[in-house]
């Protein structure tokens, strides 16, 4: 039962953004850059009695993926910018990211 209303409250938040974002496309690109993922998540784990070393470990997670989610979103952005599809733009963005989460694992593997 839980799952469920996790699943309905970040759909209904996402709903809400997509409308906003209809409206006006800058102010719903804001709202969309709020980490609000990563606080919904914090917020669920919480609820769920994770213990502050959990919490800490997946805060330390998501500040290591947002170069690679900055470096998809440029992508994209810079690709639909040339004219590109947006299936294709999304598609480059993702391979960013992929790209971009590697040779930053492969880096703090080499400097750890």
């Amino acid at each position: 039962m839980f799952f469920f209303l996790k699943i309905i409250v970040s759909a209904v938040i996402i709903a809400v953004i997509t409308e906003i974002s209809r409206r006006s496309p800058t102010y719903g690109g804001l709202i969309a850059a709020l980490p609000l993922v990563s606080l919904l998540s914090l917020f669920w784990l919480t609820i769920q009695s994770e213990t502050r070393a959990h919490l800490n470990q997946f805060t330390l997670g998501v500040l290591i993926g947002l170069p690679a989610t900055a470096a998809l979103l440029f992508a994209v952005y810079i690709t639909m910018k040339q004219g590109a599809p947006v299936w294709l733009a999304i598609l480059i963005g993702a391979a960013t990211w992929l790209t971009f989460l590697c040779v930053q694992t492969w880096l703090q593997q080499v400097f750890h």
